[in-house]
């Protein structure tokens, strides 16, 4: 039997892409980013966002995802539109960074990659700690 490859989606593809361009272009400038990583941090602070939106559930962010949430937010006709259209209601921002362990970003890493997205597990803080020299660099958590 062959096993069927699922698709993963990825958070950029739920804006317009002339407005991720922008979102990562700010995110890039007001937080010393270069773009490639902004791209990747707007990407999963999309995804993040619409599983919080979609489930209702209140998520934290990890520290690096978080300029993601704040560059949409202080982008608020369009964030605020965005929340609007999507799931009739707006996305608060109320930070708690102490639930920010690592066995919370698991979670909501579970929860994300349950929804279908891709996850960039660099940016959660979700591997574990190697111990060198046993970490040889082509492992799990290296």
């Amino acid at each position: 039997m062959t096993a069927l490859a699922t698709e993963q989606i990825n958070g950029r593809t739920l804006v317009d892409p002339a407005l991720f361009d922008r979102l990562t272009d700010f995110c890039a400038e007001e937080y010393g980013l270069e773009k490639c990583v902004a791209e990747r941090v707007m990407d999963q602070g999309l995804a993040f966002l619409d599983v919080m939106g979609r489930t209702g559930e209140g998520l934290s962010p990890s520290q690096k995802v978080d300029p993601a949430w704040h560059t949409f937010m202080l982008h608020s006709a369009e964030y605020t539109a965005w929340c609007d259209e999507r799931y009739g209601r707006y996305i608060h921002h109320a930070p708690k960074s102490r639930y920010r362990d690592r066995s919370t970003m698991v979670d909501v890493v579970g929860k994300i990659r349950a929804a279908g997205y891709a996850v960039d597990e660099s940016l959660w803080d979700i591997k574990a700690d190697c111990n060198a020299p046993t970490c040889c660099g082509d492992g799990p958590c290296c």
